[in-house]
């Protein structure tokens, strides 16, 4: 902790709290900057007239000792930016932050301040409200300085760096982008998405930000250039479309700017200033006459509507931070997919148990698949965490249906099969095995450190290296064989990661 939120607790400590101690740590000035006072302050104690005398006490024992009353209004003060602190998503150097420890540090000093008079009741109390405190000024630190915190702030760097490159020909018009960057853009986002939260409010909120802000910046280039308007038209068609051109080349700055203050590269713009310069292009829009021209008109639509797009994007900050789209976990889209991962887990239940699954493979195959056209009809919202839950849900349950085909082709080939290939003899041989493990693999229930695990890995790389033994000697059906073979021990090995990964919304 800084030392902001060093300095208070002592008095209370002293008193049995485990409190900080008083003094030391700071400097005359942040003392001072915390206290409101100076170094010579006095303890907090009632006045004359809030004191009552023993006999009084005895005839009124209603009435609270004043310092009790004192601790409880502390305590109150404090309790009111307990949220603000459990939902703190930013880092140590953040100015809400610094609000938030200032705050918390002067009511520690405000706790010691309270005079106990050796009262054992009071010095209890007090001992409990710096407690309190302390915690929740902890609490603020490991927010800030949380590793998956750190992670989180480390890929956004690194979205910065790759975003740094870009705005420079992207303000100038050039809607020419490679794919190294959008693959890179892609892969950062992906990586947010795994990045786990353990339920934390302000893990969860940090990733949706930085989730937010990336995708945005994402949707606004891939718009930029899928998208660009149809005209300009030339100038001689109207005097309109001069002021028009004009203004579509302030957009495309602006679209930059906007990106630049998304990521964070831009100290020497605003939000609402940008906005105001928007607004302000669009009322130049509306005050041109267009004068009935159709093509003039449809153009100053599309630049308009470029401009509303871009404006929408301002808003995310103060989305972000006045709703609960952080927490998927009652997002209805997330609901959805968690009740067809239900249905796929009761189809497999049922089949790995059953005695005779071979009786139940057409009907949980076809129930399978109309559980896979359900997952392609949920709503992902542009949100990243959505669309990766969806395509874990496509993998669970399409490892399944390809687990029913397997099988089907197993016990179809043991009714009979003509003469064939040794080396294509050998390949279903490793399916044979292949299918044994799948069907582990779809019952494992654990992480990468389970000796499970490590024991279904070792098992499917044997069944590689068996693969890789296997001489087609020039027979092409041996040859397609063994290539989907190894292709299945990969997806089965793929798969076993991805149940193992403790993936979380």
């Amino acid at each position: 902790m800084g030392a902001g939120g060093g300095g208070a607790g002592g008095g209370a400590g002293g008193e049995g709290s485990g409190g900080r101690e008083l003094g030391g740590a700071e400097t005359e000035a942040e003392f001072e900057a915390v206290c409101g006072g100076s170094r010579g302050r006095k303890k907090w104690r009632p006045s004359d007239s809030s004191c009552k005398s023993e006999s009084n006490k005895s005839m009124d024992m209603g009435n609270q000792h004043p310092s009790i009353t004192r601790l409880q209004e502390i305590q109150k003060e404090v309790k009111s930016i307990e949220q603000q602190v459990v939902g703190f998503s930013g880092l140590s150097d953040d100015k809400n932050y610094k609000k938030l420890e200032r705050i918390l540090t002067k009511q520690l000093f405000e706790i010691d301040s309270v005079d106990t008079e050796g009262k054992g009741d009071i010095q209890q109390a007090r001992k409990r409200a710096a407690q309190e405190t302390e915690r929740l000024l902890k609490e603020l630190e490991q927010n800030a300085n949380h590793p998956h915190r750190i992670e989180i702030d480390n890929i956004f760097k690194e979205a910065q760096a790759l975003v740094k490159e870009e705005i420079a020909p992207l303000c100038s018009g050039d809607n020419r982008l490679t794919d190294e960057f959008e693959e890179a853009i892609q892969d950062v986002i992906l990586r947010l998405t795994h990045v786990k939260t353990g339920g934390k409010i302000s893990l969860r909120k940090a990733r949706y930000h930085t989730l937010t802000k990336i995708c945005a910046v994402q949707e606004i280039i891939e718009d930029f250039m899928k998208k660009q308007p149809s005209l300009p038209l030339s100038e001689d068609t109207h005097p309109s479309v001069s002021k028009i051109n004009s203004v579509m080349c302030e957009v495309n700055k602006a679209r930059g700017t906007l990106i630049a203050l998304l990521m964070g590269v831009n100290n020497s713009e605003t939000c609402k200033h940008l906005s105001c310069v928007l607004s302000g292009l669009i009322a130049d829009l509306d005050a041109l006459d267009v004068c009935g021209r159709t093509e003039v008109r449809n153009y100053r639509k599309e630049v308009v509507e470029d401009i509303n797009k871009l404006l929408k994007y301002l808003d995310l900050e103060e989305e972000a931070d006045s709703t609960y789209a952080f927490d998927l976990g009652q997002n209805q889209s997330i609901l959805k997919i968690e009740e067809i991962l239900k249905k796929m887990r009761d189809v497999k239940k049922e089949l790995l148990q059953a005695q005779n699954p071979s009786d139940l493979y057409l009907g949980s195959k076809t129930e399978l698949q109309g559980l896979i056209g359900q997952l392609d009809e949920v709503d992902l919202g542009k949100n990243p965490c959505i669309r990766e839950a969806r395509r874990r849900a496509v993998i669970e349950v399409q490892t399944l249906i390809t687990y029913i085909d397997l099988k089907e082709a197993l016990e179809k080939r043991k009714q009979g099969v003509a003469e064939e290939h040794p080396s294509h003899k050998a390949v279903w041989n490793v399916l044979g095995s292949l299918s044994d493990i799948q069907r582990e693999v779809l019952s494992f229930d654990g992480n990468r450190t389970d000796k499970n695990y490590i024991r279904l890995e070792e098992l499917l790389t044997k069944q590689l290296l068996t693969l890789d033994a296997v001489d087609p000697q020039g027979e092409e059906k041996s040859k397609t064989a063994r290539k989907q073979a190894v292709k299945l021990a990969q997806n089965i090995l793929s798969y076993l990661d991805l149940k193992s990964d403790e993936w979380e919304y």
